[in-house]
């Protein structure tokens, strides 16, 4: 009698993040709509965030966006240039956002939704933008601070580091 064939294909083991990269992203909120006074008292807001290499540019978004405790969700994007505010900076847009500017001069170089961090080539030290709110524009500058080959079990992405208070998501909110 023939023994059956070893298995080839690979469980997936649910406590495990075997393979994955794990990223540690420093987040400091370059501008937006914030007071002179709430900016005296918090020289700087900055966030740390751990994210899996296969999480993509939107769960980065979403982990943001509780990160500087925020409350209604507006269009955004990251880019990958010189640094945050390049005009011609390679672009990660909103699944809209792409198909409707593809024809401009520098379209976007693709979708937050379908973009791993892995796939961006990260290396430490590195700097990229996010940009949300394109009308009251907060700017933010991300650093890539570590890149463990594994990650641990655990939930991701998840903040580790908070500097400062969260500004208030519209100007003459309560601070």
């Amino acid at each position: 009698m023939a023994r059956p064939k070893k298995s080839s294909v690979r469980l997936h083991e649910p406590t495990s993040q075997r393979n994955v990269r794990l990223y540690t992203l420093e987040v400091f909120l370059l501008s937006g709509p914030i007071t002179e006074k709430f900016a005296k008292e918090n020289p700087e807001i900055s966030r740390t965030i751990q994210i899996r290499g296969d999480q993509t540019l939107e769960d980065l978004h979403h982990a943001l966006f509780d990160a500087f405790d925020r409350s209604d969700e507006h269009m955004y994007e990251f880019q990958f240039g010189k640094g945050p505010m390049d005009p011609k900076a390679p672009r990660y847009v909103l699944p809209d956002a792409f198909e409707v500017n593809m024809g401009e001069k520098n379209p976007p170089a693709g979708r937050v939704d379908r973009t791993s961090i892995d796939s961006l080539g990260l290396k430490v030290g590195r700097s990229f933008g996010y940009w949300f709110d394109f009308g009251d524009d907060w700017w933010h500058q991300i650093n890539v601070e570590a890149i463990e080959d594994e990650a641990p079990a655990g939930k991701f992405p998840r903040v580790t580091k908070r500097v400062g208070k969260s500004p208030p998501q519209y100007a003459g909110e309560e601070e």
